[in-house]
């Protein structure tokens, strides 16, 4: 196991910072170590906090974690894709086998429905390029509107950022967290 480069902070927590972790995990859960390692640098948790897109948004939940599985996934974040779909999956719906194939190199289309074969190539898309294709777009519009797109690109990139955290501070897996398929 790899030691993480920068120990999360244990409690208890300065009263601003355990107001933050209160407001953003479920009640009686710990807060992440991923949270609790950046809480070194409180500026920055309290601005990746404000950024998080983990509200309500234009998209639906099954959207958003798609994206987030994926994204995760091709950046090789084990700890984050663990942590949603530990959180997440129960409110997705998303089978064993739909969980797996997030991480496989080409999803199996026979297992998505076209708008989400559409955010797996959205997600795919902005790993390669950092860009989106006009027949893409064409495709995404086809089941997104305007304000769901822009939100589907920000997903995309904020899990980026999520997944260069994680993986560049070591983050240690969180005991409930899911593993990568084998």
């Amino acid at each position: 196991m790899t030691q993480p480069r920068i120990e999360p902070l244990q409690p208890p927590f300065p009263e601003d910072q355990q107001a933050a972790f209160t407001r953003i995990m479920p009640p009686g859960v710990e807060p992440l170590k991923l949270f609790r390692t950046m809480a070194h640098n409180p500026r920055v948790l309290q601005r990746f906090f404000a950024g998080g897109l983990l509200d309500r948004g234009s998209i639906a939940l099954e959207d958003r974690e798609l994206l987030i599985l994926r994204t995760t996934a091709r950046c090789g974040a084990e700890y984050e894709w663990g942590v949603h779909v530990a959180f997440y999956t129960g409110k997705t719906g998303f089978s064993e086998e739909q969980l797996a194939d997030t991480c496989r190199a080409t999803p199996d289309a026979a297992l998505w429905s076209p708008a989400q074969r559409a955010l797996l190539a959205l997600a795919d898309s902005l790993h390669d390029s950092s860009t989106v294709n006009d027949q893409l777009w064409a495709r995404l519009s086809e089941h997104f509107s305007a304000d769901q797109l822009i939100e589907c690109l920000m997903v995309v990139g904020f899990y980026h950022s999520v997944s260069f955290v994680v993986n560049g501070l070591k983050v240690e897996r969180e005991s409930y967290g899911a593993r990568f398929p084998v």
